[in-house]
């Protein structure tokens, strides 16, 4: 990600093993709360969005690989690092902590792999789920940081490496899980299930619900939690992708919702979320891409490094753009999707 396509995706570079690069400290002091890189406007439609004035905001840098942003009731947002291995937090004003370090798992791979943890949602009780790489299941993190299991395996087998997640309003949760924390990927020996899927957890059940992505990733719900929208993270095939969600919770009706593998920029369609109107705020190249509810591109944001993931934050209308080595900001004028828990 950080070597040959900066920030390819959450865990699009295939070599990542191989990377020896050193994971820089964070900065020490907090940032000057100034705009950065800039704003692709391509239809009138996101002018009501973003206002004229709108900035991106760098509000902190210095870390190896960020993943997973989930605001916290305490005012401060939760985030990944995923070569660090560590979950730090970072308040409005740039003030960093770190909140539980070997996050993904115990490992001795080599420096830059993605071993850590990536994607966080909320569960119902206030705690947090956490998808670890190394460990390759999803965990829970209680109110003292403590991590025990939630889920590691379907049908006997131990999961690839979840990737991201989301809650449905019926309680059911769902999950991508591609094979980006295994170094050596689909062909890594220690892969035991055959396929990259979506997973739906479900009144002590679990089922697949995807299993033809080559790469899927992030993952989100229309505000109707009538479609549920899959990114796949595959240089080959760059896409978004939009499923009817039926009334048991499995999906079908699969088709493109947008295709971006002739773009140049580095980056992979990537982490996501949907505003309360139900635009789509995807990670992609060069930026986060906006789309509206019917797909239309309707602008860019680039913060100045490749995007892996969105979350929203503060009053509800600041998107949070966890980028490469930084954390970024963008104020708008529309508010997210309400956080069930």
């Amino acid at each position: 990600m950080k070597i040959i396509q900066v920030a390819l995706a959450t865990s699009a570079l295939v070599l990542a093993g191989c990377s020896t690069a050193p994971i820089p400290a964070p900065s020490a002091a907090a940032p000057e709360m100034k705009g950065t890189g800039s704003i692709v406007r391509l239809d009138p439609a996101f002018d009501a969005i973003a206002p004229k004035d709108a900035i991106i905001e760098k509000i902190g840098s210095g870390f190896g690989f960020t993943e997973g942003p989930l605001w916290r009731p305490e005012g401060k947002l939760w985030f990944s690092d995923v070569t660090g291995n560590l979950v730090r937090s970072i308040t409005p004003d740039g003030k960093v902590e770190v909140l539980i370090e070997k996050a993904g798992g115990e490992t001795n791979a080599p420096a830059g792999s993605f071993i850590g943890p990536n994607g966080m949602v909320a569960d119902k009780d206030g705690f947090v789920l956490l998808c670890e790489h190394t460990n390759r299941r999803i965990a829970r993190v209680d109110k003292d940081l403590k991590q025990t299991v939630f889920l590691d395996k379907f049908e006997g087998k131990k999961f690839n490496s979840p990737n991201d997640l989301v809650y449905k309003s019926d309680g059911s949760l769902y999950f991508t899980d591609p094979p980006y924390g295994l170094l050596k990927q689909d062909e890594d020996p220690a892969k035991q299930l055959k396929f990259n899927g979506v997973f739906r957890y479900a009144k002590g059940k679990l089922t697949a619900v995807i299993k033809d992505l080559t790469r899927p990733n992030g993952i989100a719900f229309s505000p109707d939690e009538k479609v549920l929208y899959i990114s796949n993270s595959d240089e080959k095939k760059k896409i978004w992708m939009r499923y009817d969600v039926k009334a048991d919770g499995s999906v079908s009706n699969g088709k493109v919702f947008a295709d971006v593998t002739g773009e140049a920029e580095a980056g992979l369609p990537d982490g996501m979320k949907v505003d309360s109107l139900g635009n789509v705020y995807g990670s992609g190249p060069g930026g986060v891409w906006v789309f509206s509810p019917d797909g239309k591109h309707i602008a860019t944001i680039k913060p100045g490094e490749t995007p892996a993931n969105v979350g929203w934050g503060d009053d509800g209308k600041s998107l949070y753009i966890t980028a490469t080595t930084s954390v970024y900001r963008i104020k708008l004028a529309v508010a997210g999707e309400k956080a069930l828990y």
